[in-house]
């Protein structure tokens, strides 16, 4: 039953210090939440204006109409369902044979986008800076379109998790190889600074090789790309060497 209680503890979830004390968070839209059913994360309960297109669920559906969709909804316009989540227990995985390493990003869009991205690639792990947008973010959530269930999502002391590891890390630098002509060790870790510091230097120093994404306009004039974008040209040309 959506009582007031529940509203209050639902519109509290936009923040991470709420969604860390009551361990939920929302997933929105029918099509989102029809993945959480192959994933590891366990719906407490459905708020949904069409419950009977979310069959096989075994969390209770609750039928709302449309005005309290809009009071539990983070979204500017509601889509039909709301799903209450509890925030499931994420560990690194310390195998990986790929990681996208995230330091200090900030923005939600740009976390969302690198977890479609991840999820695109087939990278199964995505390491970020304690400092880090939470990956339970309701904007994240939205911006990754169901690909954080299918990709882990952990936070850790980059500096130690980077000296541990036995990957090779990579990392942007303006005066790096040319990403069209460097050669790419087998085991990564390609690491993203923040949207507008870059990497801080205890992470830059843990770097092995730095890339340059070449610029080919003839004015040249742009300073810089955004962190999401640039991620998408170095996988694709990381893993395009795997095809060809």
């Amino acid at each position: 039953m959506l009582t007031a209680h529940i509203i209050k503890v639902i519109q509290s979830l936009d923040k991470k210090k709420f969604r860390q004390k009551y361990n939920l968070f929302l997933v929105e839209g029918n099509k989102t939440i029809v993945e959480l059913q192959n994933s590891d994360i366990k719906v407490r309960e459905i708020f949904s204006t069409e419950p009977d297109l979310l069959d096989g669920f075994d969390a209770e559906i609750t039928r709302i109409d449309h005005k309290e969709l809009h009071k539990i909804s983070q979204l500017q316009h509601p889509k039909d369902s709301v799903a209450l989540c509890h925030i499931p227990e994420r560990r690194l995985m310390k195998n990986a044979v790929f990681n996208l390493v995230l330091d200090g990003i900030q923005d939600p869009g740009n976390m969302g986008t690198m977890i479609r991205l991840a999820d695109w690639f087939g990278i199964e792990q995505i390491v970020c800076s304690e400092d880090s947008v939470d990956v339970f973010n309701p904007k994240v959530i939205q911006a990754s379109m169901g690909s954080f269930t299918r990709v882990n999502v952990v936070y850790t002391s980059l500096p130690e998790f980077l000296q541990a590891s036995p990957n090779i890390s990579l990392g942007t630098d303006m005066d790096g190889d040319n990403i069209y002509k460097a050669a790419f060790p087998e085991n990564i870790n390609l690491i993203m600074g923040n949207e507008g510091n870059g990497m801080r230097m205890e992470t830059r120093q843990q770097l092995q090789k730095r890339l340059s994404i070449p610029r080919f306009g003839n004015q040249k004039k742009t300073e810089s790309l955004n962190v999401s974008v640039a991620a998408s040209i170095i996988l694709g040309e990381i893993f395009s060497r795997k095809v060809r």
